[in-house]
């Protein structure tokens, strides 16, 4: 049987990753908190960064939901690459407008591209755990699901910092069906799958 491969990120590229873009989004702080002229330039300035920032996330997401299968509309595709080309097109405008010596010109346009270069690879970073978890439930992968109360969760979040489950779907939540990984649910998984070989007992 021909198994489909994942390709898993290693820490170090992932701690990669996080480090670049948050240098990047420091540099642009840095750059745009010392801006020289008038304060109005500089909160243009703060607004294109913060603009050209969501909107390059939205177009990252909007590129991997329909990467294979078109599951937005075209309305909402055109409004996600309008407003990435126009939050690029103003601060890149207001960046060779403003009255500032080049090399600071210089300094605030490489760091707002090493900024979205940072955004993009962190979004695709994301996209990898996506990847996965889609592969597991075409192999025919079920967690376990246990039934944890609306107190039993409040209980771990307080007193267990590794434990939370904002992150669970809220129809699932809600109902008290946390779904989650065990050894359990892997061993049938990969029996079910014929992915793995036959179970041996160790005595």
């Amino acid at each position: 049987m021909q198994v489909t491969p994942i390709r898993h990120d290693t820490k170090a590229w992932k701690a990669q990753v996080w480090i670049s873009f948050f240098i990047a989004a420091a540099l642009c702080a840095i750059g745009l908190a010392h801006l020289p002229g008038r304060d109005l330039d500089r909160a243009f300035m703060m607004m294109g960064y913060v603009f050209c920032l969501s909107t390059a996330f939205a177009l990252a997401k909007f590129i991997r939901d329909n990467e294979k299968k078109a599951v937005d509309t075209p309305l909402w595709g055109m409004v996600v690459w309008s407003g990435f080309a126009l939050a690029a097109g103003l601060t890149a405008w207001g960046l060779v407008q403003m009255e500032i010596s080049p090399t600071y010109k210089a300094f605030l346009g490489v760091s707002w591209l090493f900024l979205l270069s940072g955004t993009f690879t962190l979004a695709k970073l994301a996209d990898t755990r996506k990847r996965a978890q889609a592969w597991l439930r075409l192999k025919g992968y079920e967690p376990t699901t246990l039934r944890l109360s609306a107190f039993e969760r409040l209980g771990a979040r307080m007193f267990a910092a590794k434990d939370a489950f904002d992150d669970h779907p809220n129809e699932k939540r809600f109902t008290d069906r946390i779904e989650t990984v065990t050894v359990d649910s892997a061993f049938r998984w990969l029996d079910r799958s014929s992915l793995g070989g036959k179970v041996q007992v160790i005595r």
